[in-house]
């Protein structure tokens, strides 16, 4: 328990600083201190180069170049009528604000809402099929998504004995482990999360001796015609498509040492 609180901090610090834009901003304050300091020719160089980068990050072509190779990874499960002996439909976890004010629609955020109604709607076509939704929280405070999860599946129809719920695990990793030692390696699983994150999330399901069914939902990449002005102007949503990329790619980098015999049970 220890190692993987600390691992996790280690995680979420990783994540919050070595993304595109903390990066490039940071580069772009370097540049400034060695103008600061007379450092002109190289100061403006890095400026030069940082400023370059982060319009091309918040670019349209460039961010969808990045993402749509993980998005089109796993083809969508579009009609799930063919498949046979399907036990449970996963439902990875995602963010989420929870606050009694507000609708549970409301609370749950984009991914984490599309994710939930790709989910319900595949349980309909296994009606003796779980529907599980993970996710934890690593904060003290803040209840776990797999909460929020089941009271909107509830909203949507789905009856209370058909969901289970696991609400500790804080990773995708953690998720893979929870769904073994839940339902064990045999039953067949459909697993629904994001489009960019289902590489990364079968890669996990397999390390742990699962064979998931993916049925990717939330892509982003290539939704625009590039007939508008705006699909060419640097935007901060395009922005935010290379960040999910890059943070991809670094789980990659991450996965191996994840299911490493002393980083999980």
């Amino acid at each position: 328990m220890a190692f993987d609180t600390l691992y996790g901090g280690f995680k979420s610090l990783v994540a919050t600083l070595f993304m595109p834009f903390p990066l490039l901003l940071g580069l772009l304050t370097l540049g400034f201190i060695l103008l600061a300091i007379g450092r002109r020719r190289l100061g403006r160089g890095v400026v030069v180069v940082a400023f370059s980068c982060l319009l091309l990050a918040s670019w349209r072509p460039v961010a969808d170049a990045v993402l749509a190779p993980l998005e089109d990874r796993h083809p969508p499960l579009l009609d799930p009528s063919g498949l046979e002996g399907v036990a449970a439909v996963v439902v990875l976890g995602g963010g989420w604000w929870p606050d009694a004010r507000w609708p549970i629609s409301a609370q749950l955020s984009e991914s984490s809402a599309v994710r939930l109604f790709e989910g319900v709607r595949v349980l309909r076509f296994f009606p003796d099929a779980l529907l599980v939704v993970s996710g934890a929280s690593r904060s003290g405070d803040l209840a776990p998504v797999a909460l929020g999860y089941a009271e909107a599946a509830r909203a949507l129809g789905v009856s209370p004995e058909r969901i289970l719920v696991l609400d500790t695990p804080v990773d995708t990793a953690g998720e893979a482990y929870a769904m073994r030692d839940a339902l064990g390696a045999e039953p067949r699983l459909v697993l629904v999360t994001s489009a960019s994150h289902m590489p990364r999330a079968v890669r996990h399901f397999r390390a742990v001796g699962l064979d998931p069914i993916p049925a990717p939902t939330h892509h982003r990449a290539a939704r625009a015609s590039g007939a508008r002005l705006r699909d060419w102007i640097p935007s901060a949503d395009e922005l935010r498509k290379t960040e999910t990329a890059w943070y991809e790619f670094l789980g990659f980098l991450a996965l191996g040492f994840e299911h490493e015999p002393s980083g999980r049970p």
